[in-house]
């Protein structure tokens, strides 16, 4: 028997429907699941964006479901998008308690309707909800992966791809580091075409795009009043896609260290081969002194968020 593709996403917000959307349009897997727990939503998102299906051509069919986990059943891929943005006067910890539950209770909800699915996460704080998913499931760690640095290396792809005047699709980049302030993006390791960017842009121009990409996030909240959708969702599909085709893809994700850059117990992003098996690989790249140092500095700071959601015992 043909095994016929199947992706839920939970959270039919504005990086959920994104996400979707981007999976229907590019056929990636044979039926999309949109879940949320505001009544009737997901069920018209799934529908309109469905009614795109003769406009665009494609013929994956997007079912709507409010709250109802049996919908999910047989999902090879869960991404999970829910969560509270941050409001004004509201804490980090308190995002993170808010946001820790949530996760934890989509992914008790999720895994007894698909037991094989390999889960993806979207939910902020990223590095620290892939770690309350990890726990929550149980599962082998290459089987929870978190999506943010896809996102952030296409924020620097473009920003370079403007400054340079040049095809974003010649751009290849690796970032590490949690997905923030601390972010570590590797200019050493980025090329324009093959050649390295440091030979196409001066120092003082590249420092100031690698900035820009720190804050990307925070660039588009200031300007819309609410985070970011289109390249987030867009980011999510890609990771998924590669998981559901095994294109044994090398991204930039959110993966558990267990000793790889002396760091372990740790969600982290870092480069690695995302295939059908989810995190098939966790690529060690030959660091610096200086890199290596970004890189554990923002390890330190994911990790004492991360020790406060243990505090909590979520």
């Amino acid at each position: 028997m043909i095994h016929r593709t199947k992706v839920t996403v939970v959270g039919a917000g504005n990086v959920g429907a994104t996400c979707a959307d981007v999976l229907a349009t590019r056929e990636v897997c044979n039926e999309v699941v949109l879940l949320d727990i505001k009544d009737g939503f997901a069920e018209g998102k799934a529908l309109d964006i469905w009614e795109t299906s003769p406009v665009n051509s494609y013929d994956t069919r997007t079912v709507g479901s409010t709250n109802d986990y049996s919908k999910t059943a047989g999902s090879d891929v869960v991404v999970i998008t829910s969560g509270l943005p941050r409001k004004p006067g509201m804490s980090r910890d308190d995002l993170i308690a808010t946001n820790a539950g949530i996760v934890k209770s989509v992914t008790e909800q999720i895994l007894p309707h698909s037991p094989e699915a390999i889960i993806v996460i979207v939910s902020n704080p990223l590095d620290v909800m892939t770690y309350q998913a990890w726990k929550t499931a149980g599962l082998p760690d290459h089987r929870v992966v978190g999506m943010a640095g896809v996102l952030d290396t296409a924020r620097y792809r473009a920003f370079l791809a403007e400054a340079l005047d040049v095809s974003p699709k010649d751009i290849q980049a690796v970032l590490m580091g949690g997905h923030g302030d601390t972010m570590v993006p590797l200019p050493r390791y980025t090329t324009v075409g093959g050649i390295p960017v440091t030979e196409m842009i001066d120092s003082e121009a590249l420092d100031a795009i690698v900035q820009r990409t720190k804050k990307g996030g925070g660039e588009i909240v200031q300007l819309l009043g609410t985070s970011a959708w289109y390249a987030p969702g867009a980011a999510a599909a890609q990771m998924v896609e590669a998981i559901v085709k095994d294109q044994k893809r090398i991204f930039p994700c959110c993966a558990r260290l267990t000793g790889q850059y002396g760091l372990s117990d740790l969600y982290l992003g870092v480069p690695v081969k995302l295939g059908s098996k989810g995190v098939e690989e966790i690529i060690e790249l030959q660091l610096n002194g200086d890199e290596m140092a970004l890189l554990h500095e923002s390890a330190k700071a994911v990790k004492e968020v991360a020790e406060v959601l243990d505090a909590m015992a979520v």
